[in-house]
């Protein structure tokens, strides 16, 4: 019950993220140049998707579920890593907060200044397609790996499905960019979870037994979020966002 919380919680997270950033895309699109080509081009990507998520689901629930644990525990280590890394530089200091509202005037611009056929819109048909599907490889990537290596493939679908009913529905209201969502603290959590997960579940696929079962998670989850406070208070800038490009 424990791992299966955090399976689902992880999954959102990381699904919410995303889907913010291809949404901001989408909606400067809508917003200058009409919805239904950038709709058309989401739910097209949005189908494909849907059509990897199911051919690959199978296919990795046949591989022994000890070295299924042990590559995608190591992988989810990798990605969640790679996550935290970066929230750490940004809550430190060391590198600058992504900006919806920038990337939505930028997008915006774009829009305006691009021509427009006078039947489908390609530009964005095209663009609005390749973000979702871009950002969507990424959830489908997580939703994969999170729900495979527990035999729990539709609990990680349904954690993404929840994200993606809430940022599309709350962006196509408010028709503006989500700049109030916290996203370098979805970010930080994400990275905990993934790291977290990679860690029990690479150890649990060489072989190791962790006392407690799933609790030993908690604990986990506990000691990469005390390490990763350390690294921020570490690394933390005197200049603040003067320092904000100090590291890639």
């Amino acid at each position: 019950m424990t791992s299966d919380l955090f399976l689902v919680a992880g999954a959102a997270l990381a699904s919410a993220v995303e889907m913010v950033e291809a949404m901001t895309i989408v909606l400067a699109l809508g917003t200058t140049r009409g919805w239904r080509w950038p709709l058309v081009g989401s739910a097209a990507a949005l189908v494909l998707l849907s059509v990897i998520v199911a051919a690959l689901g199978p296919a990795l629930a046949g591989i022994p579920i000890g070295a299924l644990r042990l590559v995608v525990g190591s992988l989810l280590l990798l990605f969640g890593l790679q996550w935290l890394r970066k929230a750490i530089l940004r809550a430190a200091g060391r590198k600058a907060l992504h900006d919806e509202v920038a990337v939505f005037a930028a997008e915006t611009a774009r829009a305006r200044a691009a021509g427009r056929a006078a039947a489908t819109d390609w530009y964005s048909l095209v663009l609005s397609f390749k973000s979702v599907l871009l950002e969507g490889l990424e959830v489908a990537f997580i939703v994969l790996t999170l729900g495979t290596a527990q035999g729990k493939t539709a609990l990680a679908a349904g954690g993404a499905a929840v994200a993606l009913v809430v940022v599309g529905v709350t962006g196509l209201a408010l028709r503006a960019p989500l700049s109030r969502v916290p996203e370098n603290a979805l970010k930080f959590t994400v990275g905990i979870l993934l790291t977290s997960f990679g860690v029990f579940w690479s150890a649990e696929g060489a072989g190791a037994d962790w006392p407690g079962g799933d609790i030993a998670l908690i604990a986990l989850i506990a000691v990469t979020l005390g390490w990763s406070a350390l690294m921020v208070r570490a690394l933390r800038a005197p200049g603040g966002a003067s320092r904000a490009e100090a590291l890639p």
